[in-house]
C-alpha cells in the first residue's frame, strides 16, 4: 500500500511541476518587476484551469477505455467457457 502511495504522490508532484512549468513558460514575459502583473495573473489563471480540465479529460477518457477493455475481455471469456 505504501508503494501504490509514494507513486500517487510522484505522479501528482510530476503533474504539478508540469503545469507550473508550462504556464510560467507561456505567461511570463518579463522580471523586471518582483510581482506578476495583471496580465501575467490572468494567464497563469486561464492556463492552469485548461490544463486541470484537459487532465481530467484525459483521465475520464482513459477509465472509459478501461472500463471497455474489461467488459470486453469477461464477454470473451464467458463466450469461451
Amino acid at each position: 500500500m505504501a508503494h501504490l502511495e509514494q507513486m500517487q504522490l510522484k505522479d501528482s508532484l510530476s503533474m504539478y511541476n508540469t503545469l507550473v512549468e508550462r504556464c510560467f513558460d507561456s505567461c511570463v514575459h518579463s522580471f523586471r518587476s518582483k510581482t506578476l502583473d495583471k496580465s501575467e495573473i490572468t494567464c497563469q489563471e486561464h492556463c492552469a484551469g485548461r490544463y486541470i480540465k484537459m487532465t481530467q479529460r484525459v483521465g475520464l477518457r482513459f477509465a472509459e477505455h478501461q472500463a471497455m477493455q474489461q467488459k470486453k475481455a469477461a464477454e470473451e471469456a464467458f463466450a469461451a467457457a
